[in-house]
């Protein structure tokens, strides 16, 4: 999803028609609100983590270090 917004971005920023990403992208953010309905109704009810969250926990999970240093202390 992150690839098509940046897309229709792009395509604004040069001043060209993004009708087909921006529907795109649309179309998947109702795919994407769909599915958390279908889980809320499913029983789900854990807090969903967003981009901000995301990006802390991937930080977290590699050591919040530079994975180049990382390598060249094996």
């Amino acid at each position: 999803m992150a690839d098509v917004e940046a897309s229709v971005r792009d395509l604004v920023e040069r001043d060209r028609d993004c009708t087909e990403r921006a529907l795109a992208q649309m179309d998947l953010r109702r795919k994407i609100n769909l599915l958390i309905a279908e889980w809320k109704a499913a029983g789900g009810s854990d807090v969903l983590p967003n981009v901000r969250d995301r990006v802390r926990l991937r930080a977290v999970k590699t050591g919040g270090g530079n994975p180049a240093r990382a390598a060249e202390r094996r």
